[in-house]
């Protein structure tokens, strides 16, 4: 597993992308949102790739894998904010369904990730 930048990182990609849905999705929820709802989905989402290129960026296997719990614990914020905005109708099913599905999978990756370097840290 060699990568030079956070940006190879195909998790990294898969959430940029993911920020686009959601940024997309949390424009069509009523103003009184917009600093409620929205902004949390929105940040959230922006924490997940910001994390992993920070952790990155830190130097150290350690704290790289520091960071990557963090995205995690970004993505079920995610998860959670989607539902919460589909039962109170400010996204319509399909809507969070593609949400929901990219967050699970971006939750597999990083875990796939973190088993990776761990592995490399204590071998065995």
């Amino acid at each position: 597993m060699t990568f030079s930048s956070y940006r190879d990182l195909l998790v990294w990609q898969k959430s940029i992308d993911l920020v686009e849905v959601v940024y997309a999705s949390t424009a069509r929820f009523p103003s009184s949102e917009r600093y409620g709802l929205s902004s949390q989905a929105r940040r959230a989402a922006v924490s997940i790739a910001a994390n992993i290129a920070e952790g990155r960026g830190r130097g150290t296997q350690r704290e790289f894998l520091r960071y990557l719990l963090i995205a995690n614990g970004s993505v079920k914020e995610l998860e959670t904010e989607t539902i919460i905005a589909q039962r109170l109708g400010l996204l319509a099913a399909d809507e969070a369904k593609v949400i929901l599905v990219a967050a699970e999978e971006i939750g597999r990756m990083l875990a796939g990730l973190r088993r990776k370097l761990l592995a490399r840290v204590s071998p065995g």
